[in-house]
């Protein structure tokens, strides 16, 4: 255990612990009268955040590894089945913590944002699909970036060049990208109403004209490669690099941070798993921020 991720650990917990005693709505509801939880709600999810940035995708694991290496940050630790259960109800917090921490960065105000989506394998066997309770939200898709079919579920991401996620969306397999693009921004219409003239740089499935059209009346500038048979598109020497950019958004939530092994096998339970990483990508690019690291993604000192 590095002193690093401990001062992470140490600066996330008072952050959130600041968040539920600005707003103590966001915690999960409880009898007015009953037992006390032994471990806070602060500290559930600093614990969420640190299994996703050391690479823990067993629960079990995880606590037997929290059991005899963190006490001295965590003086109670949970057994698995309450951990779990706890963390499911803790869902909506971690979406707001994500807000909150991706507010409290400079890049919050970048005027540029990648737009991309990814997949989230959820099983592979034909009896898994049957017998799933994800089926009806998690179908058979492709990814054309691996050239390979899955059954599951798309995270569709919008984030500063950065890596820092502004808005996000888990989707079936099949759902369209563009409209997906456009539920997101309907939804939170301050993203877009504070930034006139907001740049937004994605890959070729984002097209169309009525789609750039809808785009233009959110005073957003669509930039994507050319499709087959239009001319070349302003901006087109920047596609390379930034595509390249794009894809290593994704390989630090599926490399590092173990999207895909999320291991969740209901609704709920995915959910959480998937912002399980995302929180633990904007914490660490929140804390890199504000200790002023120069590469502001780096997860190396959190991850041993």
């Amino acid at each position: 255990m590095t002193t690093e991720i401990d001062t992470l650990a140490t600066a996330l917990y008072v952050r959130v612990d600041d968040l539920l005693k600005d707003s103590p709505h966001l915690a999960p509801w409880r009898p007015a009268v009953g037992i006390s939880p032994r471990l806070s709600d602060a500290e559930l999810v600093t614990l969420a955040v640190m299994q996703a940035l050391l690479g823990y995708t067993s629960e079990a694991r995880w606590l037997q590894h929290c059991h005899a290496r963190m006490r001295h940050l965590f003086p109670y630790i949970p057994l698995q089945p309450g951990y779990n259960k706890r963390l499911r109800r803790t869902a909506e917090l971690i979406r707001t913590a994500i807000r909150v921490l991706a507010t409290d960065t400079a890049l919050w105000s970048d005027d540029v944002w990648i737009v991309d989506s990814t997949p989230v394998e959820c099983g592979r066997s034909k009896e898994t699909v049957r017998r799933s309770d994800l089926a009806g939200w998690a179908e058979y898709g492709y990814c054309a970036s691996h050239s390979r079919y899955f059954w599951g579920l798309r995270l569709h991401l919008v984030c500063t060049l950065h890596g820092l996620p502004v808005a996000f969306a888990l989707t079936g397999a099949k759902a369209d990208e563009r409209e997906t693009l456009l539920d997101l921004l309907a939804v939170e219409p301050q993203l877009t109403a504070r930034r006139p003239g907001q740049t937004l740089i994605g890959d070729r499935h984002y097209y169309g004209r009525e789609f750039e059209r809808r785009l233009a009346q959110l005073d957003v500038r669509l930039l994507r490669p050319a499709c087959k048979g239009e001319p070349e598109r302003a901006g087109a020497h920047l596609f390379k690099p930034l595509r390249q950019l794009i894809e290593s958004v994704n390989d630090t939530l599926k490399g590092q941070l173990d999207l895909e092994r999320h291991g969740g096998r209901t609704p709920g339970g995915v959910a959480v798993r998937i912002l399980q990483p995302l929180l633990a990508l904007t914490a660490a690019i929140w804390h890199n921020h504000h200790t002023g690291q120069p590469v502001l993604r780096s997860l190396t000192d959190y991850d041993h």
